[in-house]
């Protein structure tokens, strides 16, 4: 193993704990210091202009710069006005530069963030999904809400410094039978191996309209040029799943490692994709994957 590939590993593990951190979003005293692991929280609830920060992401960027996103929520509620923000850190987390505000549609909700970082080209490309405050998960899931709920994307070019305005990519990668719709929560990937190798893909879930959030499924939607235009790719085989995470194993598969919906299960629900995303099959609970029904992680 090279210098390199150790400071590399080394910094990967600073990374994850940061990860970890940002999952958890401490309000203690960001001196903390356990094992020789210092902690501090990145989002602290109250501070700023936001009572609750959520749903955290943090993905690095091709030059090494730290990008922890997550909703800022007035009010704390998992619907009515909510931000995408965003703080960068140049130093692998020991710092990280004041929050700024990625998209906001004052009053209403912009949420979900999911980035990936197209390590060809440098760009990192976010995924975010919308639906106006008066009509939240509630409605939509139920199927009674008079406007969809919508599928966004931006990019940036400068490591997370600025951002383009937000372009809606619903028709392309969703269907009027659904309902219900998220991004992530947490990070796509951009295939490594096999035929698909440059592709990127993003985690989803989605309900179907009237059928209430045990009619929900998760899925994957996906770029062949570089996130200039995404199509939709696979479901899971069965309903019973949500929120999501991807991760690529052996041969270039996906594995879609997925929350459930609370049907009697308290497992990870797994299936597995054999051509980039596009179909999903083997689908099963991980005995070895216990959960709370609740959004998890996972990063090779």
């Amino acid at each position: 193993m090279t210098t390199a590939e150790v400071d590399k590993n080394a910094r990967m593990k600073n990374i994850i704990n940061i990860l970890a951190m940002c999952a958890i979003f401490h309000s203690v005293s960001a001196s903390a210091n356990v094992s020789g692991i210092e902690r501090f929280a990145v989002w602290t609830s109250g501070q700023g202009n936001y009572k609750v920060y959520r749903i955290p992401s943090l993905i690095v960027s091709a030059k090494g710069t730290l990008l922890a996103f997550c909703e800022g929520r007035p009010t704390g509620s998992d619907t009515g006005s909510i931000d995408l923000i965003l703080k960068r850190s140049v130093d692998d987390g020991k710092t990280f530069a004041p929050a700024q505000v990625v998209w906001s549609d004052p009053g209403n909700t912009c949420d979900n963030p999911c980035p990936v970082v197209d390590r060809s080209t440098g760009v990192i490309w976010l995924l975010m999904t919308h639906n106006f405050a008066k009509e939240g998960e509630r409605q939509l899931v139920a199927g009674t809400a008079k406007l969809p709920r919508t599928v966004w994307v931006t990019h940036s070019e400068d490591d997370g410094a600025s951002w383009a305005k937000p372009s809606e990519i619903t028709a392309s990668v969703s269907m009027p039978a659904w309902a219900w719709y998220a991004t992530g929560p947490g990070i796509g990937i951009q295939i490594r191996d096999g035929k698909h190798a440059g592709r990127l893909v993003i985690p989803c879930d989605h309900t179907l309209r009237g059928g209430g959030a045990r009619a929900g499924f998760a899925h994957v939607i996906y770029s062949d040029d570089h996130g200039r235009s995404w199509k939709l790719g696979g479901s899971s085989p069965q309903p019973g799943f949500n929120e999501s995470q991807v991760a690529e194993i052996s041969g270039g598969r996906l594995m879609l490692n997925m929350r459930n919906s609370g049907r009697g299960q308290s497992t990870r629900g797994v299936c597995i994709s054999d051509d980039g995303g596009e179909t999903f099959a083997d689908l099963h609970h991980d005995p070895a994957l216990i959960e709370p029904v609740c959004e998890a992680s996972i990063l090779r």
